[in-house]
């Protein structure tokens, strides 16, 4: 009986073979993803991984509060007369250096990954390569419009009024989005070259911390000694502070509007090729 069976399914088994080639060869392969759609699952994931750990958000929530509350409260008076004065202009500044601060993650995030081993699993899809890269940045935006919104919010409480209502609010947060996507792109290359997750953070530190203070977020350069004016009137931070203050105040300072869209571009055309030379040759 076993015998039969076994004979009779050895006679089945090319004709099964070749049914289901038949059916394999007969439909149409889906289409390989764009690059649009790809990206987008990327930022996708990114988001996703924020709603299931929201203590992600606690630097860009309680981080940029305190800053401002403190450097408002202990500076306000000496440097602009009170506090209420003082936020006009500081509070501009502070969302910059809060937004650009935040984006050293985007590196973490990334080495983090490779830790994993997610990446190997990233590079063996069909799919297109800087994906990856760009999805992170995407789902970071979200990070950056929250902590632009908490900003705005406590300093409106506060007393700031933007002179150049809705539309300048906008229009600064949007160029703070652009140069933080192009800044971010710093960070990958970081989080691909270095080792550790903590010698990413500790190395971003050490080149934010410098362009964040030593630029015009908390004083106007006119105070400063010569030699450091000369940094900071051509630090990228400056240039970028200037002109969201420019535009939430209502005016619109077209030369720093064009140097900060200059950085950005630098940035890209710089560190894009070298962080998917790195992530293609790890």
């Amino acid at each position: 009986m076993s015998t039969a069976a076994s004979t009779e399914s050895r006679e089945l088994t090319p004709v099964s073979t070749e049914s289901l080639a038949a059916v394999l060869v007969a439909e149409e392969r889906p289409p390989r993803p764009g690059s649009l759609s790809t990206s987008l699952a990327f930022g996708w994931r990114a988001m996703l991984k924020i709603r299931h750990v929201p203590e992600q958000l606690f630097d860009v929530t309680a981080f940029p509060i305190m800053n401002l509350l403190m450097f408002t409260y202990l500076f306000g008076g000496a440097l602009a007369g009170s506090p209420s004065d003082y936020v006009q202009f500081v509070l501009p500044g502070i969302l910059v250096m809060s937004v650009v601060m935040i984006t050293m993650y985007t590196g973490v995030s990334v080495n983090t990954d490779i830790e994993k081993g997610v990446f190997d699993r990233f590079r063996s899809l069909p799919i297109w390569r800087p994906s990856a890269m760009v999805g992170y940045l995407l789902g970071d935006a979200l990070r950056y419009m929250i902590a632009s919104v908490i900003m705005l919010t406590v300093g409106l409480i506060l007393g700031y009024r933007p002179g150049g209502g809705a539309g300048g609010v906008v229009a600064g947060i949007a160029l703070l989005l652009v140069f933080s996507f192009g800044f971010s792109w710093i960070w990958t290359m970081f989080g691909l070259m270095l080792r550790t997750e903590k010698s990413v953070v500790s190395t971003s530190m050490m080149v934010i911390f410098p362009l964040t203070f030593l630029s015009n977020v908390f004083v106007e350069p006119r105070t400063m000694p010569g030699w450091l004016q000369a940094f900071v009137n051509n630090n990228p931070i400056t240039h970028l502070a200037s002109a969201v203050r420019g535009l939430m105040a209502g005016d619109w300072p077209v030369d720093e509007i064009a140097w900060s869209l200059g950085w950005t571009a630098l940035f890209l055309l710089v560190f894009g090729p070298v962080t998917m030379r790195l992530y293609n040759r790890k």
